[in-house]
Order: C-alpha cells, then structure tokens, then sequence
C-alpha cells in the first residue's frame, strides 16, 4: 500500500485524550480521523499543542528516574547476584499505582495534569522494564539461568498482584471512609 492510501482505522482500546498526544480531543467517537468534518476538525486546521501534557510526564519522569537511581545506589545489586532492589522498585511502583489510579478516578476530581505527571511520569519512571530485561540478561550471562527464569517470573506475578493489592486496598479505605461518614451522618 502506498502511503497517500493509507487509511486510519479508530481503536478500539479505551483512550486518554489528556495523554496521548495524537488523538485529537473533538474527534467525535467512532470517527474516522482522516475523515475530517462533521465531528472533528478538519484537514489543514491546526490541531490543539499537547506540549503541556508531554512536558509534565517528562518532569514526572525525571523524578521517577531519579527516585530509582537513588534506590540503586543506595542499594546496590552485585554483578551476577540477584536484582532485590530491581524487584522491589517495580513492586512498590505498581503499588503505588493501583492506589493512585484508584484514587484519581473513584475519590478525587483530580487536575488534568495529575495522571500524566504522577502515573505515567512518575512512576513509569520509577518503575522499570528496560533494568528488569537487563538484569535478566546479566543473570544468564553470568550462568545462573534458574535465578534468571524465578526472576521474569517473579516480577511479573509480583507487579500484578501489586497492583491489585493497592486497587483493593485503596477501594476498600475510601469504601470504608465513606461507611464512617454516612455513619455520623444518621447519628
């Protein structure tokens, strides 16, 4: 297919219109974004800048980066020895995650800048896939491929139950919070 036939399909995934720079946010659902108007803008009109969004997830991502180099350095992994600070970094992140998400959405209108900068700033760069693979490699070269194998395993068990440890957690105070309020309220 040549490139000035190329056809734009809708995803058909749930998107974030405050964090993925591409979609243009008075595109109506279900339109075809090449298709120009009615329902979205049309060709040659200037679409909305998203330089805001994508400066606030690169700050973000700078303090998380940071956080995590600073657990490395105060916790240092050994060449060839398991990755604990690796492992618990990815852990407490998607924690954390599940509690943020979980807060921004059920309990608190938050600003539309907070989900960019704290989840995907952040934490995305807090936690981290890219030292996760790395590790994994540096344990196989180092010849211990069961540590390596428990490992991959392990990280991904342990992120997503993490994850769902801090989702339920979090839905299980604000449940509880509001229980207390409607409480004193009858009283």
């Amino acid at each position: 297919m040549r490139p000035d036939q190329a056809r734009f399909t809708v995803a058909t995934e749930p998107i974030d219109p405050d964090i993925d720079p591409d979609i243009d946010p008075g595109l109506a659902p279900g339109t075809d974004p090449g298709a120009g108007p009615p329902g979205g803008r049309g060709r040659g009109e200037p679409r909305r800048s998203r330089h805001g969004v994508l400066a606030v997830i690169a700050a973000g991502g700078a303090i998380g980066t940071g956080a995590r180099y600073g657990a490395a350095l105060l916790w240092p992994t050994a060449t060839g020895s398991f990755p604990w600070t690796t492992l618990a970094v990815n852990v407490a992140g998607c924690l954390l995650i599940g509690v943020l998400l979980v807060t921004i959405t059920e309990a608190w209108t938050a600003p539309v800048w907070v989900r960019p900068f704290l989840a995907t700033g952040v934490l995305g760069g807090f936690t981290t896939f890219s030292t996760y693979c790395l590790d994994i490699e540096r344990l196989v070269s180092a010849g211990r491929p069961g540590p390596a194998l428990g490992y991959l395993a392990a990280t991904v068990l342990a992120a997503l139950a993490a994850v769902a440890a801090g989702t339920w957690t979090t839905r299980w105070f604000l449940a509880r919070r509001a229980g207390t309020a409607m409480v004193r309220r009858t009283r």
